[in-house]
């Protein structure tokens, strides 16, 4: 069975100027961004246009799918809606890439014509993946003391724990403090 991820490109797509759409589904299992592993319970359904612009294959299109991390506050689930732009620059034969890209703005076309658009995938949902995950946009996390989840309610810590700068713990909290008006 082929795999649904690798795009062959067929003969007629050496001539310049021609484009072909190309859409199918992607199983990732994991995808690590930063300390977060992004987890997708559905394939990632995408879509692609390859066009030869006469000395490379400019691969252009969406990713789109849902993922589930760790909250960054409370570690409950977060789920996120992901549509993200596809984009690769698949350079033909010896053909040379412009003169405005770096090395690691476009690739070769391997010698068996096929691209690889998992990282293409995986590149363009990590553009769209947040800096810090959360379950809701006030979530307040969970007590830097006794660990509750404070989006259940308040604990039974001194309000000074459940607000982080509890002194004889933190050496920080006379920052708090600290007037710089």
């Amino acid at each position: 069975m082929a795999d649904p991820t690798r795009i062959r490109i067929p003969e007629r797509l050496f001539a310049p100027a021609e484009f072909e759409h190309f859409e199918g589904t992607c199983e990732l299992p994991v995808l690590k961004a930063g300390p977060d592993l992004y987890s997708f319970a559905e394939p990632l359904r995408w879509a692609v246009d390859v066009t030869n612009t006469g000395d490379a294959f400019l691969v252009s299109g969406t990713v789109e799918g849902q993922a589930a991390t760790a909250c960054g506050r409370c570690l409950n689930d977060a789920v996120f809606d992901l549509l993200g732009e596809v984009e690769g620059y698949f350079v033909i034969g010896e053909g040379e890439a412009p003169e405005d890209m770096d090395d690691d703005e476009f690739d070769v076309l391997p010698g068996d014509r096929t691209i690889d658009l998992v990282p293409l995938i995986q590149a363009a949902l990590l553009l769209e993946l947040p800096v810090l995950p959360l379950c809701r946009d006030d979530c307040k996390g969970l007590c830097p003391s006794c660990g509750k989840d404070l989006n259940e309610g308040p604990c039974a810590c001194a309000p000074a724990a459940q607000d982080g700068f509890e002194e004889a713990r933190n050496p920080f909290a006379k920052l708090a403090d600290l007037d710089l008006g």
